[in-house]
């Protein structure tokens, strides 16, 4: 007998994965169902982290729809701390051993985490230079604002040519700063006006104002015994405003209705109501594998990522087994965005830090 949602998550939270539950389910045309388990309430703002990555995605596809940008711009063209670019000749190279870059950094290198700039998975000279100059990426919230983390990563070498290697993470906060600069604006300001208040999306924001603050969870992570241990108080944080600075490299706060909203449109074709948010051709780029075999090498990510898995733009991609062709991907803090071919889609939200539990949570799901 197949267990259901709610036992599921009933299971989850007595096994302590997670104090609190919250998933919703729906598909386009229907209505949505939110099943809850465990201390969670279904106006929580979550902190979303790297959810915020197909909701940037989607922007920069606006930009290329509306002809302001075009995915093989150069991004030095409104990055210009981005060019001339230096690469390492070994990954694990020392940081003075670099050869010329072979071509410039382009937008679609940073939508496919194929720019140079990412996440190094083993200890190396780079990998410790990103932790000198606050650059590294890790579940805390960023420590530099915008401009100071470009300058940053910007004295930094690529860990190789663009375009011929996967790395995580950083190419979508560069991806921010380079939206503002392409509107001129703010780019909170800018995704209000073009994408949130379209899709009905009033709650996702780069901060909780304060009045709202009480629906800000705590955050979890699993301490060595595998108990949870808080990191971040309910109502309190880094994510209440205002912001310490510009955060156009960070990550957003959503809840569980905006972000129905949010991924209703995707599993839509790219349509909102009467509306198209987004030409079904980019949404089909989108949700398709766009990186060759050559660059999914077992030191890209952590091991075992790239099984039957392809990164299309800003979403990972099933390119094998019984659930080939469906895409999503998860934030660093337990949460996750899953679509299906068929229309339907499935969100996860816990605070709890990703890791074994966590994905176990996600696969009991999503089987």
């Amino acid at each position: 007998m197949v267990d259901t949602l709610a036992e599921i998550l009933d299971r989850h939270v007595a096994l302590g994965t997670a104090p609190g539950i919250l998933a919703v389910t729906g598909r386009a045309g229907d209505p949505l169902e939110f099943t809850a388990a465990g201390d969670v309430h279904q106006d929580a703002v979550f902190r979303i982290q790297s959810m915020t990555k197909p909701v940037l995605t989607v922007a920069a596809l606006r930009l290329v729809q509306d002809g302001l940008i075009d995915l093989s711009d150069p991004v030095e063209r409104w990055l210009p701390e981005l060019a001339d670019r230096h690469v390492l000749r070994a990954p694990d190279s020392p940081l003075s051993d670099t050869e010329p870059a072979h071509r410039s950094i382009t937008v679609r290198d940073l939508l496919t985490n194929t720019s140079g700039f990412g996440m190094m998975t083993s200890e190396s000279p780079l990998k410790q230079a990103m932790v000198d100059n606050l650059t590294e990426a890790g579940s805390d919230a960023v420590a530099l604002g915008a401009h100071d983390w470009l300058d940053a990563l910007a004295e930094l070498p690529l860990a190789f040519h663009p375009g011929t290697g996967w790395r995580y993470h950083h190419s979508f906060g560069i991806l921010g700063i380079l939206l503002s600069r392409v509107v001129q604006a703010p780019l909170e300001d800018h995704l209000r006006a073009d994408l949130f208040d379209p899709l009905g999306m009033p709650d996702t924001g780069y901060t909780v104002p304060k009045d709202q603050a009480h629906r800000l969870p705590a955050t979890y992570r699993h301490d060595e015994s595998g108990s949870l241990a808080q990191v971040e108080p309910a109502g309190g944080g880094f994510y209440v405003a205002p912001a310490p600075f510009d955060l156009s490299h960070a990550e957003l706060v959503s809840t569980a209705a905006d972000y129905a909203a949010f991924a209703r449109m995707l599993a839509n074709d790219g349509r909102h109501g009467a509306d198209a948010i987004l030409e079904p051709e980019l949404v089909d780029q989108m949700r398709t594998d766009q990186v060759p075999a050559s660059v999914k090498t077992d030191d890209s990510f952590f091991p075992g990522f790239w099984n039957g898995v392809g990164w299309g733009y800003g979403v990972a991609v099933e390119t094998a087994g019984e659930h080939a062709g469906r895409y999503g991907w998860s934030g660093g803090l337990g949460t996750d965005l899953s679509i299906s071919p068929d229309g339907s889609f499935c969100l996860v939200l816990t605070q709890v830090e990703m890791g074994d539990q966590i994905m176990g949570l996600f696969r009991d799901v999503l089987a």
